[in-house]
């Protein structure tokens, strides 16, 4: 296969004079802070470095404004079973005790619905110290109900590259309601890498949510925030013109192809939901559900957001499975002006009602150590910033 850049989640191509993402060193300018998130021009010095390496090149197309896409190998195991490696092994270790059979992803090839693959990653990174990562699936990825987790030699925690770490990446890929065709670039996860670890207060929470207004209802006034978590509720009402509050997977479907963009009919993959008079829903036990935020979302340009996993003692179901929310997200700045989160909704083994505006999870909000040079939005095509309620780019508008 060859190394073309593949547009991204959001079916963007890689912008005009984008190869200046790869500065030299006499262009980089100091950061405005020493700790934080990292922002796409220092993922682009970090490779140049070596600190982030690859196989085989990596593209500018795959830096984001504050993460990495992270491509698919050759090669994919399925195993018995998802593992850590703990302390004292390397993924490979693990993967010789539980491996099955192997895929070959020069080619394509179908992962199939409920099966468990390991992929090892094009990319691998020798970390500096105090330097860290943590990674999520795409949002394209996510509204596709298909699981999938990092890991790292010696892990005892998946989605978190420890600080320092040097070593090879692997991917978990577990696709829950559709059986899915990859290839080797594939790109179905998204690693962040931060520098320190500042933690989120409540107190700079609020002046942030002052600043710019984090949440905002449907009458344009911020909601309340009150801690360093900022609610996040669901919209029950249903899209004026047509009533539709979100969309339910069918049970047996065809296949989906992960490179796709709007190549796929969504009444053959989804019922539309509307809604009913007491504004709820009761979500079928598990069930894959696409829902959307009641507030609308800004991430100002010089932050990212994390949607925080949501307690289950608030609850049967899980939300959001991938939480990155990129600098500029419903920021007016990026043309935004306030986007809604669709949210990635299973529930568990128990039918569950939801309530419109009922809380469904938080956000936590992180300071980058600069500003992007490139921010979501604007200039790359973004197909979610104004987004509503909207089916992953896969799939073309819901008929009518």
């Amino acid at each position: 296969m060859d190394d073309r850049a593949r547009s991204d989640e959001d079916g963007r191509d890689m912008p005009q004079g984008a190869q200046s993402l790869f500065p030299n060193e006499a262009d980089v300018a100091p950061p405005r802070h020493t700790t934080g998130i990292l922002p796409s021009q220092t993922l682009a010095e970090l490779i140049r470095e070596g600190v982030i390496l690859a196989d085989r090149k990596i593209q500018p197309a795959q830096i984001q404004p504050a993460s990495l896409d992270l491509r698919l190998g050759p090669v994919a195991y399925r195993v018995r079973a998802s593992f850590l490696p703990g302390e004292g092994a390397t993924v490979r270790q693990k993967i010789e005790s539980v491996a099955m059979h192997e895929l070959d992803l020069t080619q394509e090839a179908v992962l199939e619905k409920g099966g468990v693959y390991i992929v090892p990653l094009q990319e691998e990174v020798r970390l500096k110290k105090n330097i860290s990562g943590a990674a999520n699936p795409k949002s394209s990825t996510g509204r596709l109900d298909v699981f999938t987790r990092l890991i790292t030699d010696f892990a005892t925690k998946f989605d978190r590259v420890a600080e320092a770490y040097r070593g090879p990446l692997y991917l978990e890929v577990s696709p829950r309601t559709f059986s899915i065709i990859a290839r080797e670039g594939s790109r179905l996860m998204q690693l962040r890498l931060r520098r320190g670890n500042p933690p989120a207060t409540a107190v700079g929470t609020r002046r942030l949510h002052e600043r710019v207004g984090l949440i905002r209802d449907d009458n344009e006034k911020p909601g309340g925030v009150t801690t360093s978590q900022v609610p996040v509720g669901i919209d029950l009402r249903g899209d004026p013109a047509t009533g539709v509050v979100g969309y339910k997977a069918k049970a047996h479907t065809g296949l989906v192809d992960v490179d796709a963009s709007g190549d796929y009919d969504p009444a053959e993959y989804w019922d539309a939901i509307t809604a009913n008079a007491n504004r709820t829903l009761i979500l079928d036990p598990n069930a894959f559900y696409i829902l959307a935020s009641k507030e609308a979302v800004t991430v100002p340009p010089d932050y990212a957001a994390e949607m925080t996993p949501f307690n289950p003692r608030h609850g049967e179901f899980r939300v959001h499975y991938a939480g990155f929310f990129d600098p500029g997200f419903g920021a007016s700045e990026a043309g935004g002006a306030g986007s809604r989160a669709v949210l990635e909704v299973r529930s568990y083994e128990v039918p569950f009602l939801l309530e419109d505006g009922q809380t469904v999870g938080q956000l936590v909000y992180e300071r980058l150590t600069d500003v992007p040079d490139k921010i979501y939005g604007k200039g790359l095509g973004s197909s979610y910033q104004k987004q509503g309620l909207k089916l992953s780019r896969h799939f073309r508008d819901w008929p009518g």
